[in-house]
């Protein structure tokens, strides 16, 4: 008797044949990602009763939603996002068993009338209820009061762009485990309660574009497992918490667009995890900034403009090397441009423009090779003007408002500068060289004296590879091959078709730090370019789950030859291909969670390049042994010589622009297209991610020798799923490991009653077979894919091993 049809990304057009709806012993059906169109019949809940799964997101249905759906009882999975339906939601208060409800970006609800969510009162008995999406839809009215007697189960609340108004309601902070919560794009109004405080397992929180008044609560310190908080767009008042210090897996914050005052608290500036976003402009803050920007040396976008800071430019923002853009116009700073912004080499876009900034532009802006963007206008500067560098492009500066500049490119039309003046300047300089050289003379003595005496007592200390990274700039080829023991073999790693890599022990300062040293081969046609490539990419980016760079080196060896290398943290676990394959001499193996852990890494580093980067970027080359692990087997996502920069953001491949067809990536997880000629597109990436995930959870290599003719890992996936699912799971999954094995019959016969481990696999198998879809458009976006992994390992975690995550990735 059939229970299941699943025929989910799809070449599916047309209408579902009618006879498929009075299948009544139907449990399952699964026809997402396709293009079919047509209406859900009206009477769907008395023809199909048994139903457990409906899903057929990602479509082109239109019409309602039949109202008999409530009739069917068995219901937990109801998933009709992106589609055309429209009209009211019915009442589901007979489906007791509802687990998941996703009806975003429909045309949903009618803006004019008040009771467009009555529909979530009849969730009320849903006990088990972990997921609720209703944004993108056209529902206005007010959040009923009944959402916060919804299961206490309930992990992500969804409700963005729409047109919802009125206050966020009371019970809310009933729901203790919500881990994501969007009311962004409505029209809410009063305050922010302090009771927002209360869901302390929150990761995301986003209020942007309503009306929110009032004051930040001080309770929004106790969400210290948030990675990301956006408030823009509001209307708050007062000052920044301070406890805002205590969310130290903060990522990203945006509090951007509101009438917030005061002082910025040194307790924000001193959280370590931002390392995307901090976004503080448009607001009425004063006073002078904070000395404490030194720590924030991951961050790559500052914007604290349309404000009232004053003093002079924090000395320490210099130690923030890898912003890619700092914001600071609209002030009242003061003084001169730190000589410590020498150290921002990957600054894209500076904005200095409408200060009192004063002195000369400092000469070294003309030697940042990746500065695109220079606003120093409506200041007091004054001198010469460089002329190389960015300082070479008329478009790419402003400098209107300075009256006392000179020289520069003719494009600028400033006066000539005075040999008169340069000569006075030099004297100026001579005059004030003198004292100064003398003190430094007098310091330095004292200071050698007094850390000699100290190297003698202390000993060696390891140091971060943090902490190194502020310290180590540059190193010389010697540098490197004392590091490698002569890049001995006994230190090599791994080898790839552009270079090998060696570990090593890099010393400096007295401070040493275990480093992966990846020395290019510079006779391998496009190994050069992939160095320039990879360096591109790792200046621009940061995240918890990509590798991170310490240092280059462009230099030559002892006979002469060019040498070109790169310096990265050292991973101890190795890659994930060691172990998804290990050899006979080091055995070891990854269980059900810790797979599902590394894929949430995974895709989270890919949502992150390709949705959160200022330009968009393709990896291009995602594989096993290109995945590495540190001592906690969390995720880095590694080598970037393919890597491409997109001109816009995008998943298909309609731009022009796009990297040339000469990227292949590397054969079994490349995306068909490329062979065809197709430019690069981010949809790439995700098929690449999809053949991972099913390498993953089978244990097969795409190019695995069973693989001949039309039969692939996707097509050896999809057919069996979900039914035949121990056919295809990797037999490591089979055996319970947990406080000392069982037989694998027994194992076997207690892995398939857990209907949460087996729901778990089918779930996450069913998304590698979407993303590795042979047509771009049928594949899901890094996006959803994030997502929808995150809530699978959350959702195992709670029903499987009745505890909290590992930890929580951004």
């Amino acid at each position: 008797m059939m229970r299941y049809i699943s025929f989910g990304a799809n070449k599916l057009s047309g209408e579902i044949p009618f006879s498929i709806y009075n299948l009544s012993w139907l449990s399952d059906f699964y026809f997402p990602f396709n293009q079919l169109q047509g209406s859900l019949p009206s009477d769907l809940g008395f023809t199909l009763p048994k139903l457990e799964v409906l899903n057929v997101g990602g479509n082109q249905f239109n019409g309602p939603i039949p109202a008999s759906i409530s009739n069917a009882s068995n219901l937990m999975r109801l998933t009709i996002a992106k589609n055309g339906f429209s009209g009211r939601v019915p009442s589901l208060e007979n489906i007791h068993k509802l687990q998941w409800v996703s009806i975003s970006q429909n045309h949903l609800g009618n803006y004019g009338e008040n009771d467009n969510l009555e529909f979530v009162n009849s969730l009320v008995n849903a006990s088990r209820l972990e997921l609720l999406q209703i944004s993108d839809n056209n529902f206005g009215g007010m959040l009923p009061e009944t959402v916060g007697n919804l299961s206490n189960r309930l992990g992500i609340l969804s409700v963005g762009n729409n047109q919802l108004f009125g206050n966020i309601p009371s019970g809310l902070r009933n729901l203790v485990n919500l881990e994501l919560l969007h009311l962004g794009g409505n029209k809410f109004t009063g305050r922010i309660p302090g009771s927002i405080g209360d869901l302390q397992k929150l990761q995301r929180l986003g209020l942007k574009g309503n009306k929110f008044w009032g004051e930040i609560p001080s309770s929004i310190g106790n969400l210290t497992l948030l990675t990301t908080l956006n408030f823009e767009e509001n209307m708050l008042e007062g000052s920044i918490p301070s406890s805002l210090g205590k969310c130290q897996n903060l990522i990203s914050l945006n509090l951007s667009n509101n009438n917030l005052s005061g002082t910025i608290p040194t307790e924000v500036i001193g959280l370590s995890s931002l390392s995307i976003y901090l976004d503080l402009s448009q607001n009425q803050l004063n006073g002078p900034m904070p000395s404490n920007f030194g720590i924030l040396k991951n961050l790559g976008f500052i914007d604290i403009s349309e404000n009232k800071l004053s003093g002079e430019i924090p000395s320490s923002i210099g130690s923030c090397i890898l912003l890619v853009q700092l914001i600071m116009n609209g002030n009242f700073f003061q003084g001169n441009i730190p000589s410590s912004f020498s150290s921002l080499r990957g600054i894209e876009n500076l904005d200095l423009s409408r200060n009192n900034l004063s002195g000369r532009i400092p000469k070294y802006l003309e030697n940042f090779p990746f500065l695109q963007n220079l606003n120093l206008s409506f200041n007091h500067f004054e001198g010469e003007v460089p002329v190389k560098g960015v300082f070479s492009n008329s478009s790419a500066i402003s400098l209107n408002g300075n009256d006392n500049l000179c020289g520069g490119i003719s494009e600028l039309h400033l006066s000539t500068c005075s040999i008169k003046e340069s000569k006075q300047s030099r004297s100026r300089s001579l005059k004030l060289m003198i004292p100064v050289v003398t003190g430094i003379l007098l310091v330095t003595g004292m200071s050698c004296f007094i850390i000699t005496s100290w190297r003698s007592k202390s000993k060696r200390e390891p140091a971060t590879p943090s902490a190194f990274l502020a310290s180590v700039l540059r190193v010389s080829y010697e540098n490197l091959f004392k590091a490698t023991d002569g890049f001995s073999l006994e230190n090599l790693i791994g080898a790839g078709s552009f270079g090998s890599v060696y570990k090593g022990i890099l010393s400096h300062d007295d401070h040493e730090t275990l480093v992966a040293v990846k020395v290019l081969n510079l006779q391998h046609r496009g190994a050069s370019k992939s160095f320039i490539a990879e360096c591109q990419a790792l200046r621009s980016i940061r995240h918890r789950n990509l590798v991170k760079i310490i240092t280059s080196c462009a230099s030559v060896d002892f006979q002469g030859n060019d040498f070109e290398a790169l310096v990265y943290e050292f991973m101890v676990n190795g890659s994930l291909e060691e172990w998804l394959h290990p050899n006979a001499e080091a055995p070891r193996n990854l269980n059900l969670l810790q797979r599902l852990n590394i894929a949430v890494d995974v895709a989270s580093a890919l949502d992150y390049l390709h949705h959160y980067c200022e330009t968009p970027i393709v990896h291009c080359d995602l594989k096993p042994s290109n995945v590495l692990l540190d001592g906690e087997l969390i995720a880095h996502v590694g080598d970037f010589g393919l890597a491409k920069f997109l001109p816009e953001a995008t998943n298909n491949l309609s731009s022009n622009e796009s990297s040339s067809v000469e990227v292949k990536g590397t054969v079994g997880y490349a995306a068909p297209e490329y062979g065809m000629g197709s430019e690069v597109s981010t949809s790439g990436d995700v098929y690449s991610f999809g053949i991972l995930l099913l390498e993953m959870f089978t244990g097969k290599r795409p190019t695995n020798e069973m693989f001949t003719g039309n039969l692939t890992l996707h097509n050896f996936v999809k057919e069996v799923l979900p039914e035949r699912l121990a056919e295809i799971v990797d037999p490591v999954l089979l055996v319970e490991r947990e406080e000392g094995e069982t037989s694998k019959a027994n194992a076997h016969k207690q892995w398939t009653r857990s209907f949460s481990v087996k729901e778990c696999l089918v779930s996450v198998l069913a998304i590698g077979v979407t993303c590795s879809s042979e047509l771009p458009r049928e594949r899901m976006s890094m996006e959803e894919v994030a997502a929808q992994l995150l809530s699978f390992r959350n959702k195992l975690v709670k029903n499987v091993r009745g505890q909290p995550a590992t930890y929580v990735t951004a």
